[in-house]
């Protein structure tokens, strides 16, 4: 958290600007359209980007479905860093489904706002259920989520959890494209206390379009999905050693990083 602080440090005015900014946007949609907040948020993601020295690389944009249908990306979950990543690397409007607690960070919360991210209270069936069916309505008419269907991260970093095969029942019927995301080193951001240079990696895969799936459980739907983000972390691993990337984290000194997946029932 020592990147996060820092930033915070040397940026209080502009971070206070921001929350003051983000506010009105948020509570003037009519002034303010869906590209406008868009764009704020990205704006205040590029900033903490360049103060707190981390750079994101994205591959596979020319990839993400064309036209005004919405989609879901589904993304595997590393740290704080992971939903800023993906929305500074997507140029349309998207939105994000997120832990309510963890939304509720200093500026995580104004990008959810702008964005009008779904806040998941996990104590709380009920307005899971609640939530989930505004979700694959909006989806419906049009909008892109980022979903992270491990539900939660837990210092794993480059290493798959569980994916939760009930994740996936919100694209199902929805009945719109879904966009598998890989995410590698975007726990090292603001989970590990240092202030060097940091890249990440962002890479959107080959769309599953309904009629992929259609005949299919959510586990197989969700077996498929984690298999094409491992094997896509695996291409990103190449890359990181290849650029050179982040060669001062310690788990590269060591030696070669691992790309796994836990073992896991899902049945």
């Amino acid at each position: 958290m020592l990147r996060f602080y820092f930033v915070i440090i040397i940026s209080i005015y502009l971070i206070i600007y921001y929350i003051v900014l983000a506010d009105y946007y948020s509570d003037n949609r009519d002034k303010y359209d869906e590209f406008s907040c868009y764009n704020l948020a990205r704006r205040i993601i590029d900033d903490i980007q360049k103060r707190a020295n981390i750079r994101t690389i994205a591959y596979g944009k020319e990839k993400l479905p064309k036209g005004e249908g919405g989609y879901i990306m589904y993304a595997n979950h590393q740290g704080k860093y992971d939903a800023l990543g993906i929305i500074a690397s997507h140029d349309e409007p998207c939105s994000v489904i997120m832990d309510a607690k963890r939304s509720r960070m200093l500026l995580a919360n104004q990008v959810v706002k702008l964005v009008d991210g779904i806040r998941l209270d996990k104590t709380d069936f009920r307005s899971q259920v609640k939530v989930l069916n505004e979700m694959i309505k909006q989806a419906k008419n049009g909008r892109r989520y980022i979903y992270f269907p491990e539900g939660g991260y837990d210092h794993n970093g480059n290493t798959l959890q569980e994916f939760k095969p009930g994740a996936f029942k919100v694209a199902m019927k929805a009945g719109c494209p879904i966009v598998p995301v890989a995410i590698y080193d975007s726990h090292i951001p603001f989970d590990y206390n240092s202030l060097r240079k940091v890249t990440t990696q962002v890479c959107f895969i080959d769309p599953i379009y309904p009629e992929e799936y259609a005949n299919m459980s959510t586990k197989e739907v969700s077996d498929m999905v984690k298999a094409r983000i491992e094997d896509k972390l695996h291409e990103l691993e190449d890359n990181r050693k290849r650029l050179g990337l982040n060669t001062w984290f310690k788990e590269y000194k060591s030696g070669p990083a691992q790309i796994t997946s836990q073992a896991v029932n899902e049945g």
